[in-house]
């Protein structure tokens, strides 16, 4: 069973795609059991599935790649391996409408002063977020995604920083809280 699929990056991510001396490329060919195709000129990326139906994870490539293109590091990139990892996109456009002014404001709002915002949103929420072009993207657990998504979500929509901070606090305070609840709920034999 074969798997083929054509994605489009910015060109200017191609670069990154690659990595040094092809070590990107390499690694995500050897970690997802695919093999790239990159034309530098269009960012028209083929992938093609490889070697055993079991270790094949043509969807992860294409989230990899896809991150990549949407402004992330390799690095952070390839944590959509770890876990229950998933990429999210959010296309700026849904609350800025076509103002390209309106777009500017947003993102400048969810990166923050000396990229601070992002720092903070990334550190209280345990996910990866970039800011390229037109969109934010997320990589996170699904349960992690979602506050994210909530927390950019608002600030877009015009809600203070701290008022967001202080929602992903409250949430990670639930987490251990049901975390601790689960340890002191089971019966211990010695």
């Amino acid at each position: 069973m074969s798997f083929e699929k054509s994605i489009r990056i910015p060109s200017d991510r191609i670069a990154v795609l690659i990595g040094k001396s092809g070590a990107t490329k390499s690694k995500i060919e050897t970690s997802c059991h695919v093999s790239l195709e990159i034309d530098g000129d269009t960012g028209e990326v083929f992938l093609e599935s490889n070697g055993d139906v079991e270790k094949i994870q043509p969807f992860k490539a294409i989230e990899i790649i896809t991150a990549i293109g949407r402004g992330f590091s390799p690095e952070n990139a390839m944590t959509l391996l770890d876990g229950e990892n998933t990429l999210h996109v959010i296309d700026l456009r849904e609350f800025a409408g076509k103002s390209s002014a309106n777009v500017e404001r947003i993102k400048g709002r969810i990166i923050g002063e000396g990229g601070r915002a992002r720092r903070n949103m990334e550190n209280l929420s345990g996910t990866h977020i970039s800011v390229y072009g037109r969109t934010v993207s997320i990589i996170g657990s699904a349960s992690k995604l979602r506050l994210t998504v909530d927390a950019i979500s608002s600030i877009c929509s015009g809600s203070m920083h701290g008022v967001v901070y202080d929602k992903l606090e409250a949430a990670n305070r639930r987490s251990k809280q049901e975390k601790m609840q689960l340890w002191e709920d089971q019966d211990v034999f010695y």
